[in-house]
């Protein structure tokens, strides 16, 4: 759909040309940027129920606005998480991705060894935090 020079007359109407043309490319930009989020929540303990959680909290990141990352949605595809040796490497891994992206958003009430690692390397970036509950509701820390 393209935006008429001409009013519904047929006159020549530059206001209202201009006035759409700048609410379709503010809308545009609107949508251009979405941040990258880390999401932070457990893996362990109930791995498959907690990545089907991890799965949602995606989603709610997607539904605010921002693009999601979650880690533990793809290392444990080809890492052992029961192996020490690759826990350590994957939480390297999970750092390094972290440190890409804008905001770190916590999701859940229990805080996980490997969750709060990450928490500590934000706070210490000055990385923005914002928490969350199971369901998803914005809570203050």
């Amino acid at each position: 759909m393209s935006i008429n020079k001409r009013n519904s007359e047929g006159y020549f109407d530059p206001t209202a040309y201009e006035a759409l043309t700048k609410i379709a490319r503010d809308a545009k930009q609107a949508r251009a940027y979405r941040p990258l989020i880390y999401v932070c929540s457990p893996l362990s303990g109930d791995i498959s129920a907690n990545q089907e959680n991890a799965r949602r909290y995606c989603r709610s990141v997607v539904e605010r606005g921002g693009i999601p990352l979650a880690p533990h949605l793809l290392f444990p595809q080809f890492m052992d998480d029961t192996s020490a040796e690759e826990r350590d490497l994957a939480i390297f891994m999970d750092i390094v991705l972290l440190s890409k992206c804008a905001e770190l958003w916590v999701f859940g009430e229990r805080i996980s060894k490997g969750m709060s690692i990450e928490i500590e390397k934000a706070k210490r970036k000055g990385q923005p935090i914002r928490w969350f509950t199971d369901d998803c509701k914005e809570v203050s820390p």
